[in-house]
């Protein structure tokens, strides 16, 4: 896609200034009394200092605080709010990260009564995405996310932080120089407009693009999972790929994809891809799609579940429902679970007797990126699910008008074999995937010998 243009780079205003000492940060996470929570209190309290921590902020403290019921002004009660003002003014808070979806009324509200800057858990995973967007697509999709999320918002909410921002790096939290997001809405809604008509330019090269890869058709594997379990460690083990890896929310954004030789000499496109977090906003989720097109189009996917944290069956459930949002089902596409991190576990938990899948999969495979142990085993069960997935053919190709077939057979399935057939034949033995089933079927109508599904 491209390095953004600075004019890409022009983006909703961010509100802190990075080259000063590091933003004083306060963590609200509310326990809501009644609410369905699939993950424990303590594992989302974790997850809000590793996402506030993403963002390289001074975070002074971590709250949880016990809601009754939710207020329509505040979402907090009253004796909460003039406690977290209080703190607010006594530790010198800057900005407060509340864990929760609020309402725009609530997050003006809470600013109004506190004296900082108040960000809710989308505009909090909007700044980390914004930050990390790397690519012109993935630069424009954050921004489009995030006036999307401000249109119902007080756009001018944060003017009392009264100081000239800079230009250093994409974002919504700071920077000498950078110009304030327009208050009027016609012109929010004017570079919304212009931002959807860029993305869209983006995708119809993304679809040139995968025309031309498709003349090479590997089968796609796609790596996804919770933010953290590990993927970008697995992916460059498996390819020796120099893709960002730490022990940080969000660490990879932009999908990766490059070529990996199985242990029988098959080679697949293997991608990586963002983590998903619980409660990921909607309108991320939508505005990533095509970033996410490798999951889309998978032909296995390699569900990464960190099974060292406390917390992974909550978490696999989260990412089995971003899938489900993005139209991926496990009943078209293999999944294969991939147990990371067992390295990490206790003796007493090597068995991993108690743990067990999420959903229906193909198979379950336990590695450690760390030690690599697992991993040649990892693609062994890759090479097995695409094998089952397929069928074998046997098809006469006639030498004198078998060129463009034979070029065919050999760029769009796998040739496993082949003998002559009299003197004017050819017989290949060849591998189809289902995505080229019907192609395949179409061009060479009346040639099929015989076909059987790949043991």
């Amino acid at each position: 896609m491209g390095d953004p243009t600075e004019d890409d780079r022009k983006g909703p205003q961010r509100f802190i200034d990075r080259q000063q000492a590091a933003t004083r940060v306060g963590l609200i996470v509310p326990d809501v009394r009644g609410a369905d929570m699939r993950h424990s209190i303590e594992a989302r309290q974790g997850e809000f200092e590793g996402l506030a921590q993403a963002i390289h902020v001074d975070v002074v403290f971590s709250e949880v605080l016990r809601v009754r019921e939710i207020r329509p002004a505040t979402f907090v009660g009253g004796g909460h709010v003039k406690e977290i003002a209080t703190r607010v003014k006594e530790e010198e808070i800057e900005l407060l990260l509340v864990d929760t979806a609020l309402h725009p009324i609530q997050q003006c509200n809470l600013e109004k009564e506190t004296g900082a800057k108040v960000l809710d858990r989308t505009g909090l995973i909007l700044e980390i995405f914004g930050e990390r967007a790397a690519t012109r697509e993935g630069v424009l999709q954050v921004e489009l996310a995030h006036l999307n999320y401000q249109k119902s918002r007080l756009v001018r909410s944060w003017t009392h932080l009264e100081r000239q921002r800079g230009s250093g790096g994409f974002g919504f939290m700071g920077g000498p120089g950078e110009t304030q997001i327009e208050s009027d809405r016609r012109q929010l809604q004017d570079r919304i407009k212009m931002l959807e008509e860029r993305i869209e330019k983006v995708r119809q090269n993304r679809a040139l693009q995968k025309g031309r890869r498709d003349i090479v058709p590997f089968p796609v594997v796609a790596l996804v999972g919770y933010t953290n379990a590990g993927k970008s460690s697995i992916f460059n083990n498996l390819t020796g790929a120099g893709v960002f890896e730490k022990d940080l929310l969000f660490a990879t954004l932009d999908t990766t994809v490059r070529k990996l030789e199985l242990p029988h000499g098959r080679e697949v496109m293997l991608s990586d891809t963002v983590g998903f977090v619980s409660d990921l906003p909607t309108d991320l989720i939508a505005a990533f799609r095509a970033t996410l097109e490798e999951v889309l189009e998978a032909d296995v996917i390699l569900h990464v579940r960190d099974i060292s944290n406390p917390d992974h069956v909550a978490q696999a459930s989260d990412v089995l429902n971003v899938l489900s949002e993005l139209g991926v089902s496990s009943e078209e596409t293999p999944i294969i679970e991939v147990w990371n991190k067992i390295d990490l576990l206790p003796p007493s938990a090597e068995g991993g007797q108690s743990n067990t899948p999420a959903g229906h999969v193909a198979s379950v495979c336990r590695v450690s990126a760390h030690t690599g142990e697992g991993l040649p085993e990892l693609l062994l069960q890759v090479e097995t699910v695409l094998a089952a997935q397929a069928r074998t053919y046997k098809v006469r190709v006639e030498h004198a008008q078998g060129g463009a077939d034979v070029g065919w057979l050999y760029s769009h399935a796998e040739v496993i074999g082949s003998e002559a057939d009299q003197d004017d034949a050819q017989i290949f033995e060849v591998r189809v995937d289902p995505r080229h089933a019907s192609a395949f079927t179409e061009r060479f109508a009346g040639r099929i010998e015989s076909s059987n599904v790949t043991a």
